[in-house]
């Protein structure tokens, strides 16, 4: 994928993107403001070792012993012999591990300073509980753990450098950092699924989505008709309407395409059924002869038909009979409407379709009716079922196969492609289908004269 692709990927899913965002940066803003702050306080102890000899080595045996030493007094810290001296003096009702948990020592490296750090609701709490701690600290060492007698003093001496000071600010909840990792989370989660999304999508969604199957050129936008069901020929029931525009833009576009005169015979087709087809075939048939053209629409679907049910002609005798020499082109092609649409309805459904379409007798009727109408369009079954759509592409200039948004599977169109080309048949171009509408009154991707 370019990153062109990754765009698309992107805009195709922004409302799960919005949707990850906003769901992470509320959790994040819901936690952080329901969180009780929490202040911290910092006093700092020197340690330091009693010498009654100045001598530089005993100085420096004596900074080496307390640099040692240093890291045990850390641990004594949250010790039960401090801490409950301190719930003592402070009156605390919490227990010992509780208030464990609030008080924590450090050391910066190479010295022999001991940061003792308290938090606490209470600011001034903190501060108290961080000085008291350091106070009983260094009288539980110098009076208890290292002293030798109390008629001596003990080795080592601890000294407050620095007590603390009331904190101003809490150290959580961090209100910023939370609402910015939500943000970002949010983001990058919304943008994992869009592309998890797109990895595991197997429907073709956009013309885009095309370009990656195949070569072929995408000819037509059909935006989506929520009417379908109940107005099928809206290139002839709302003429103005924006959902007939795009059949004029696809009207264009073959004609720029049939500049020879050699392309105004097509096959449409599409991968799988319920892609609308049909629907497509008959719009197009309406405005090419609103164009002035005399246009013929032959119902070459021979298993399902569909062309007398659009039109509401009688549609019991057709194609498959005269292919077998019942009737004659006068007895069963109907001109629909005051236009110059001509119909040629499927009649009854035999028993061998394939056989008929690839017959002598459907060459010779043809090269009749291509030379007595300006276009002919034969709407053809499904190709990934069948192979009278290939069958008939070798007889036409080639088919139009159309590809239904959100429908129709890559998988499906691939095949469908290949079983056409398998047999030498032609394919023109692909006619997406039922495009989702943007803004009002235009469609993605459709075009004007």
């Amino acid at each position: 994928m370019v990153l062109r692709d990754y765009f698309n990927v992107l805009r195709k899913n922004w409302l799960i993107i919005i949707v990850s965002t906003l769901l992470l940066l509320g959790g994040a803003a819901a936690w952080t403001f329901t969180r009780t702050p929490q202040y911290e306080a910092t006093t700092q102890l020197f340690v330091s070792v009693r010498s009654g000899d100045s001598s530089a080595g005993e100085l420096t045996q004596g900074s080496a012993y307390a640099q040692q030493a240093v890291a045990s007094y850390m641990e004594i810290a949250d010790s039960a012999i401090v801490l409950d001296t301190v719930r003592e003096e402070l009156d605390l009702t919490e227990s010992r591990r509780e208030l464990a948990k609030r008080i924590s020592a450090d050391s910066p490296q190479g010295t022999v300073l001991i940061n003792i750090r308290a938090t606490d609701p209470d600011p001034q709490q903190a501060a108290l509980i961080s000085d008291t701690t350091s106070a009983v600290l260094a009288e539980v060492i110098t009076d208890q753990l290292e002293g030798v007698s109390s008629e001596s003093p003990a080795r080592v001496q601890i000294d407050i450098v620095q007590p603390a000071d009331v904190p101003d600010a809490p150290i959580t909840p961090r209100v910023w950092l939370n609402l910015v990792l939500g943000l970002v989370g949010g983001l990058a989660l919304g943008i994992t699924i869009a592309l998890f999304r797109n990895i595991l999508d197997t429907k073709v969604r956009t013309p885009e989505d095309v370009t990656t199957l195949t070569d072929l050129p995408v000819i037509g936008r059909i935006g989506r008709n929520p009417e379908s069901s109940s107005d099928p020929l809206v290139a002839f029931t709302d003429p103005m309407s924006p959902l007939s525009e795009p059949y004029r833009a696809l009207r264009t576009n073959l004609r720029y395409m049939m500049v020879d005169g050699s392309l105004n015979r097509v096959v449409i087709t599409s991968a799988t059924s319920g892609d609308g087809k049909s629907t497509i075939a008959a719009n197009l048939a309406i405005v090419m002869a609103d164009a002035g053209a005399r246009t013929l629409l032959i119902d070459g679907d021979l298993r399902k038909p569909n062309v007398a049910q659009l039109f509401g002609i009688e549609g019991g005798v057709g194609l498959s009979d005269l292919l077998i020499g019942s009737v004659t082109q006068e007895e069963v092609i109907q001109q629909w409407g005051p236009r110059d649409v001509y119909l040629l309805p499927a009649g009854r459904i035999p028993p061998n379709p394939s056989e008929l379409l690839s017959s002598e007798a459907m060459k010779q009727l043809l090269t009749e009716v291509f030379a007595a109408y300006d276009y002919v369009i034969i709407d053809a079954p499904p190709a990934l079922s069948v192979t009278d759509p290939a069958i008939l592409s070798r007889l036409t200039a080639g088919a139009l196969v159309v590809v239904s948004a959100g429908r129709t599977r890559k998988g499906d169109l691939t095949e469908a492609l290949g079983s056409i080309a398998r047999i030498n048949g032609h394919v023109l171009g692909i006619i997406m289908n039922r495009i989702p509408k943007i803004g009002t009154g235009t469609y993605y991707g459709s075009v004007s004269e």
